[in-house]
């Protein structure tokens, strides 16, 4: 049999099955990122072993685990896709104004700050959420507060800085740190023009990865507090970030089931953000998510500003009294909230390397 087909399969069998594994440590999370790539290589592996590798035993009990494998992508990515059409889709009366939101992680060490305020001025929005945005970034983008001037600045060295300005008006502005003193995250309370009320929050937390965290528990706690609180919340609610985690992970899809809220891709495509200079290399992992109030009109990636993201642009409205939507809503299993409880409480016990910052 040819070597290259066999180490081809094995490889392409060994790293899916590891995503199978319920283990924390990024050696097995990592490999949930890279679906979209693992299964058009898995179709190539498959089709190309048919046409020029000799039939045999072993042959036949790879073609098997690769086919089934595949399926199991596909099933998992097939929501993700323009062929889906979920509740999400529907459309409701327009009962307020449009509001839209930028998000983008900058790169902390990038130092093309006017490209980002190019797209800034291009494209409008009426909320800007940065991250990894530090001191240099917080005076390069100071020329943002004239046209913005309700702002909320954390300004840190460590890649987890964020920055948040609006036009809108702002009830309340809190900065969190819920399972560690130097990953923040900010609530905002706003209205849109007509004065629809809602709540936004940004995040960051860290990733799983050989250079960062060793595990998924911070990152995993972090999102999943988010969720519990705004599970508790009355009104439209908004989600946004780098989450560090694709949105057919385990713990997304455990976010998504907490909080109550909807993913937009489901139906609209992958709308994939990271690595913004390998196309053929690049996931989602710059999240969206909504209450059943919240419409989207306009959900899409927008030109690169020199970071290794691309910004995430979306433009929405509300209508409070469609139901259309709920039908998108997922409930937790039976049990499920006691492994969210557990994964909280891990991600405030895990200790990190980073550098401490005082809570506010």
């Amino acid at each position: 049999m040819d070597t290259w087909y066999v180490i081809s399969a094995l490889l392409l069998i060994v790293t899916s099955v590891l995503a199978f594994v319920p283990h924390p440590h990024w050696m097995f999370r990592i490999w949930e990122f890279g679906r979209i790539q693992a299964f058009v290589l898995q179709l190539i592996v498959l089709g190309l072993g048919f046409w020029l590798v000799e039939r045999g035993t072993s042959f036949w009990v790879l073609q098997g685990a690769l086919l089934l494998l595949a399926a199991n992508n596909f099933r998992i990515l097939f929501p993700y896709t323009q062929l889906y059409r979920g509740a999400n889709a529907n459309k409701a009366q327009k009962r307020s104004e449009s509001c839209s939101i930028l998000s983008v992680n900058v790169y902390q060490f990038n130092t093309e700050y006017d490209r980002l305020v190019e797209t800034v001025r291009k494209h409008n929005p009426d909320v800007i959420l940065t991250m990894e945005s530090n001191a240099a970034w917080e005076q390069a983008l100071s020329v943002l507060d004239r046209d913005y001037p309700r702002y909320q600045k954390v300004a840190l060295e460590n890649t987890y800085g964020m920055h948040f300005w609006t036009r809108l008006a702002v009830h309340r502005l809190q900065v969190h740190y819920f399972v560690a003193d130097d990953l923040p995250s900010i609530e905002a309370e706003l209205s849109s023009p007509d004065g629809t009320r809602f709540t936004l929050f940004g995040v960051h937390p860290a990733p799983p990865s050989p250079t960062e965290e060793p595990n998924s528990k911070e990152r995993d706690g972090e999102l999943l507090s988010v969720a519990k609180k705004v599970k508790d919340l009355k009104g439209p609610v908004l989600v946004v970030g780098d989450f560090n985690n694709v949105a057919w992970a385990r713990s997304s899809v455990l976010f998504r089931k907490t909080s109550g809220l909807i993913d937009p891709r489901i139906g609209r495509g992958f709308i994939s953000t990271y690595h913004a200079r390998y196309r053929l290399l690049r996931f989602p992992i710059d999240l969206f998510f909504h209450s059943t109030e919240v419409f989207v009109e306009e959900f899409c990636t927008l030109d690169p500003v020199g970071s290794d993201h691309l910004p995430l642009y979306c433009r929405f409205y509300f209508n409070n009294d469609s139901p259309v939507q709920e039908a998108a809503v997922e409930d937790l299993e039976p049990g499920q909230m006691s492994e969210v409880n557990e994964m909280i409480e891990e991600g405030k016990e895990e200790e990190s390397d980073r550098p401490a910052v005082a809570k506010e």
